[in-house]
């Protein structure tokens, strides 16, 4: 017979994190934990991470659902193609607590080279918003650190200010150095925005995230059709939990590319369907996490070192943390990798006894 249960967990950043939407403080996420009663000391665990101010769902909706689980576990697969589709976040940690019972809690949910330590998955850098000082000190140490993408939040300190810092390093390291990103969380009006996309074209920016806020679907497809600098849709994605959904934003707006946060669109499984529909129409696409702990993110990773990979991922976030929990995975100049000791006991130990530990705060 298969029980469950949850935990909630804060964790806490070990400086705050800057976007256009305001800092974030601490993050909190749940973990969904089942075992076979006969063998209760192999769990399968999951995190469910909605992400505030940019999830459809919310904390209640996420722990009425893990209640649920935990009081029924007889119809989990089913369920995966039925209610859950609309609450993603916790679709995935189903997901994820499924696959890893399934190799016996081990964590290894994809093996591949990656989980072998023989290849690496190339990341991005990310620039938190900060006072202009402290952006000009964290866009520098992206660069000395090796990383040949960096991405950087905008929309916050003020337009002048952020493009005197791209403009800045841009004059010092070309596009052959160095790829820029930049990301906006939504933080334009209709009005303003072409001028800041022309302004980013004259410093060879690689695409900018989501310039003006989700949802303007006909502002957006204007600006896709018109804009110098591709554009990557992220927050437009959150919510369009059915195919049809899907293809008709494809469709409507033809953006140039799309970030795929796997935690926010419900899973492997959607994160599959953008990826080919995406394809199917030539729009280019890559994978960011939404600041999982190490659970999340180390299922983001191995299943993303399974995909034919053309561009620099987002999945180096996991070392924001000061109380995340013990993982693998590293992030070593611009590439993420996997420690040689993934299965050893002593990481699968700490892991257990962390959560073994909190499993009674549910």
């Amino acid at each position: 017979m298969l029980l469950a249960r949850w935990i909630e967990h804060t964790l806490q950043p070990k400086f705050e994190l800057g976007t256009s939407k305001g800092p974030i403080g601490t993050r909190v996420v749940w973990y969904l934990i089942a075992w076979n009663s006969e063998r209760p000391e192999i769990c399968g665990i999951g995190e469910a991470a909605l992400f505030p101010g940019h999830s459809k769902e919310f904390p209640a909706e996420v722990k009425t659902k893990l209640v649920e689980l935990c009081a029924d576990t007889t119809n989990w697969e089913a369920r995966l193609e039925d209610d859950l589709i609309h609450v993603p976040s916790v679709r995935f940690a189903v997901e994820q607590c499924l696959r890893d019972l399934e190799v016996h809690g081990s964590k290894l949910l994809f093996p591949s080279q990656f989980t072998l330590g023989q290849m690496n998955i190339p990341i991005n850098g990310l620039v938190w918003m900060g006072d202009r000082d402290t952006m000009r000190m964290r866009l520098r140490d992206q660069v000395e650190r090796g990383f040949t993408t960096v991405k950087m939040k905008i929309g916050a300190l003020g337009m002048e200010e952020e493009f005197s810092l791209l403009e800045e390093l841009r004059e010092e390291f070309g596009p052959e150095r160095i790829t820029l990103r930049v990301d906006a969380n939504g933080a334009y009006s209709a009005k303003e925005v072409m001028t800041v996309l022309e302004r980013l074209a004259r410093i060879d920016v690689h695409s900018i995230e989501q310039p003006i806020s989700p949802g303007l679907y006909e502002v957006m497809t204007e600006v896709c059709r018109n804009s110098p600098v591709p554009i990557a849709l992220d927050e437009d994605l959150i919510g369009l939990n059915t195919r049809r959904a899907k293809t008709d934003l494809l469709d409507h707006i033809r953006p140039q590319h799309i970030v795929i946060k796997p935690s926010l669109v419900g899973g492997w499984a959607s994160t599959r369907e953008w990826i080919k529909l995406a394809e199917k129409r030539n729009i280019g696409w890559w994978i960011t996490s939404a600041l999982e702990s190490s659970i999340g993110l180390n299922a983001i990773a191995q299943f993303t070192a399974t995909l034919p990979l053309q561009q620099a991922q987002g999945l180096g976030t996991g070392s924001v943390y000061s109380n995340n929990i013990p993982s693998p995975l590293l992030a070593e100049k611009d590439r993420f990798t996997i420690g040689p000791k993934f299965l050893g006991s002593s990481t699968n130990s700490n892991l257990e006894n962390y959560l073994t530990n909190s499993r009674r705060s549910s």
